[in-house]
C-alpha cells in the first residue's frame, strides 16, 4: 500500500508539472516598485492569470530608462513580451529601436491630453513634484527659483535621468520651463542636492528616513500616506510655473512568441480589473477612470493651467540639450 501511495503521489506531481508546462508564459519587464508586495503587480498577476490560463511573469528590470537599456542589450533575444513602465519622454527612443510592434487598438482614455500612439498604450499618468514633510518644512518653495534661493541647509533628493523616469522628468521639466537658462539654474540647485539615486525607491526611502527635506516624486504621492497610513504630513509643493505631466506606457515587443496573449494583456490593462488597482497601489491617476472613481482622500488633479506636457517626438532633442548641462552642474 505504501509503494502504491508513493507512486500515486508521484503521478499527481508529474501531471501537475505537465499542466504547468503547457500553460503559456507571458513575460513583462517592468520597474521594481510595480512588482513589490505593496505595488500593483501581485494583484494584477492574480487577476490576469484567472482569466488567461497562462503564467504571467512580471520581471523587475529597473526604472523605465533601465528597462529600455536592457531591451537594447538583449535585442531580438529578449524573453520580454511586453515592456511596462516606459513613459512619454522615452517613447521616441523606444520606437527608434525597432523592437516594438503596433498594438492595433483605439481605446477611449481619460487623459488631459489627446493620445493616438500606434505602438504604446498608457496605463496611468501623473505630475512630477517635490514632496515634503510639513513637520520639517513649514513653507516649501513655490517655484524652481525659490528652491534655488532656499537656505543652504534645505536638501533635496533626486534621481538620475540616465536610469530613472522621474529623474528624466525633472531634467525635462527644468529644460521646458527655463530653456537656455537651465544650466544656470542647475548650478544654483546643485548645493541643495543631497544625492542622486539610480531610481525612485532609493530616493523616496532616503526622504522617509529624514535624510532630506524634499524628494522628487509625484503630486499624488501624499495620497499614499493619507490613505494607507492616515498621515497627512506629507505634501506636494505646488510650483507656480506648472508641473510636467508624465504618461506611463506599455508596449508589445515585436519579437514576442505570444502576440495574441500580449494583445490580450494590453486589452486587460485598460479594463476595470487593472485600472481599479492603480490608484491605491501605484498611486497615480488611471488611464481609464474606474467605475468607482478615485478613492476618498486621493489628491485631486491639477488645473489644466498648471499642466505641462512634452510631445514625445520633441523629447529626444530636449534631453540632448539638457543632459550635458545637468552633468556639468553636478560634476558627474
Amino acid at each position: 500500500m505504501h509503494s502504491r501511495s508513493v507512486l500515486g503521489a508521484a503521478l499527481v506531481l508529474l501531471a501537475t508539472a505537465a499542466v504547468a508546462e503547457e500553460r503559456p508564459v507571458l513575460t513583462v519587464y517592468t520597474y521594481d516598485s510595480f512588482v513589490s508586495d505593496w505595488g500593483p503587480g501581485p494583484e494584477i498577476e492574480r487577476r490576469f492569470e484567472a482569466r488567461c490560463g497562462c503564467d504571467l511573469r512580471l520581471v523587475a528590470a529597473g526604472d523605465g530608462a533601465e528597462i529600455l537599456s536592457r531591451l537594447r542589450l538583449e535585442g531580438a533575444r529578449s524573453d520580454a513580451d511586453i515592456a511596462l513602465g516606459l513613459d512619454s519622454n522615452l517613447i521616441a527612443e523606444a520606437q527608434a529601436t525597432g523592437l516594438f510592434a503596433p498594438h492595433g487598438m483605439n481605446p477611449a482614455l481619460d487623459l488631459p491630453v489627446a493620445w493616438h500612439d500606434p505602438v504604446f498604450l498608457p496605463y496611468d499618468w501623473g505630475y512630477f513634484a517635490f514632496v515634503y514633510d510639513t513637520t520639517r518644512l513649514a513653507e516649501p518653495p513655490a517655484s524652481f527659483e525659490e528652491l534655488a534661493d532656499a537656505p543652504a541647509d534645505l536638501k533635496i533628493v533626486i534621481q538620475d535621468p540616465r536610469s530613472s523616469t522621474p529623474g528624466l522628468g525633472l531634467l525635462m521639466w527644468v529644460q521646458k520651463l527655463h530653456g537656455d537658462r537651465a544650466p544656470e539654474l542647475w548650478r544654483r540647485l546643485a548645493p541643495h542636492i543631497l544625492t542622486v539615486t539610480p531610481g525612485w525607491s532609493e530616493a523616496y526611502g532616503l526622504f522617509l528616513e529624514g535624510e532630506a527635506e524634499m524628494v522628487l516624486s509625484y503630486t499624488t504621492s501624499p495620497s499614499y500616506h493619507r490613505i494607507a497610513e492616515n498621515d497627512d504630513t506629507k505634501r506636494a509643493a505646488i510650483f507656480r510655473e506648472g508641473h510636467l505631466m508624465q504618461v506611463e506606457v506599455a508596449g508589445m515587443l515585436a519579437g514576442t512568441d505570444q502576440p495574441e496573449l500580449a494583445k490580450a494583456f494590453l486589452d486587460f490593462m485598460l479594463g476595470e480589473d487593472f485600472q481599479s488597482v492603480i490608484p491605491t497601489t501605484n498611486w497615480m491617476y488611471p488611464a481609464r477612470m474606474p467605475a468607482a472613481g478615485l478613492p476618498e482622500g486621493f489628491d485631486a488633479s491639477l488645473p489644466a493651467s498648471a499642466a505641462l506636457f512634452i510631445d514625445p517626438a520633441e523629447a529626444p532633442a530636449l534631453k540632448a540639450a539638457a543632459l550635458p548641462a545637468w552633468l556639468e552642474a553636478l560634476g558627474r
